[in-house]
């Protein structure tokens, strides 16, 4: 059970039964299976909305089922059909890769995970964040993809006096928007609300960002008392002012397996949900704050480059720039904690 108003719990089942309509276009006619686990109360929420928006699927309690007969569901689900994940942590079925093996059977995937590490008010949060707005997402996703795909470079300004510059084209950007018309796989891990590109020369990173928060390495969000300076040089992290020392626990990590740590993504979050104020502490899902996000390391699944071999790069470690403003070429994309491109719905970014 959920001790959650019930106020909330019609939140949830509204933003379940958008997500369903407008993103993963899911219809009654199609099959529907919902493995669950009862171990937090945002679990029990979620898996509540979910029986109130598919009131003809199959649920199955992973704890209480067990991996044969979860695996049997996943066998009896034809092509088109949807598999929801709702988990405390995330299920375990041998070496088998749930989401990837699903979409490998053209299932429609919604995968939630590390939900104990957003317990009470961040359960809230959490909520307010699978809220679809199609034409937020779809239209200024697409136009910060039309930007970047087009631009020449970039800068953020982090404050302060602080600039990241980006004095180069970059990769075609990437979208996590919940649009799947143009993708082989429907669905992934929610909530959602980002494009994500890097530059095409890595080495022409350079400048100065203030960080806000970082990954840890138990995947949690850390967040200093004061922004630490990154200081960029050719791609690399090559200081850090008023730093801590698990910031700089985790360069030395990644120092210590890669050699130096590089720049590589550059995130656009667009999730109005989180912002600089309102932060759950699950890394993965704070990662689609309403801003920009860097990753250190030399791994990238989504773009290879010759100077990184991929049994080498090991570590993705994403930290969020205290932004004032978005820059690519002249034009400004990002001001007052909103994407200020597309139309009027990309404003309102929340705090």
């Amino acid at each position: 059970m959920t001790s959650f108003p019930t106020a909330v719990l019609d939140t949830a089942a509204r933003n379940v039964a958008d997500l369903l309509a407008y993103a993963i276009e899911y219809t009654p006619a199609q099959a529907a299976l919902v493995v669950y686990d009862c171990r937090s109360e945002l679990n029990a929420a979620l898996t509540q909305a979910y029986r109130r928006a598919l009131p003809d699927a199959t649920f199955l309690d992973f704890d209480s089922t067990g991996p044969e007969q979860v695996l049997a569901a996943f066998e009896r689900l034809g092509p088109g059909g949807l598999t929801v994940l709702i988990q405390t942590t995330s299920f375990r079925l041998n070496d088998y890769r749930i989401r990837m093996e699903l979409f490998k059977r053209g299932l429609k995937v919604i995968e939630h995970m590390h939900l104990s590490r957003m317990p009470g008010e961040q359960g809230l949060v959490y909520i307010d964040a699978l809220a679809y707005d199609p034409a937020y997402f779809r239209g200024v996703g697409h136009a910060l993809k039309a930007r970047l795909d087009a631009a020449g470079g970039g800068v953020v300004d982090s404050g302060a006096g602080n600039t990241l510059v980006f004095a180069s084209p970059f990769e075609e950007a990437k979208l996590n928007i919940g649009d799947y018309s143009a993708m082989k796989n429907v669905g992934g891990l929610f909530p959602i609300g980002e494009v994500f590109t890097e530059a095409r020369d890595l080495e022409a990173v350079n400048g100065r960002v203030r960080v806000f928060v970082f990954g840890d390495t138990s995947f949690r969000v850390n967040r200093p008392a004061t922004p630490i300076t990154m200081i960029v040089e050719k791609g690399r992290v090559t200081g850090a002012e008023n730093s801590t020392p698990e910031f700089d626990a985790m360069l030395e990590i990644i120092r210590a397996h890669e050699g130096e740590v590089w720049v590589r993504e550059l995130g656009f979050g667009m999730n109005r949900a989180f912002s600089f104020t309102r932060t759950v502490d699950d890394i993965g899902t704070y990662e689609r704050m309403c801003g920009v996000h860097l990753s250190l390391g030399a791994k990238h699944g989504q773009y290879q480059k010759p100077q990184f071999k991929r049994k080498d790069a090991r570590y993705h470690v994403d930290v969020f720039a205290v932004t004032e403003g978005v820059y690519l070429d002249d034009e400004r994309i990002y001001a007052d904690g909103a994407w200020t491109v597309a139309s009027a719905a990309s404003q309102g970014g929340t705090g």
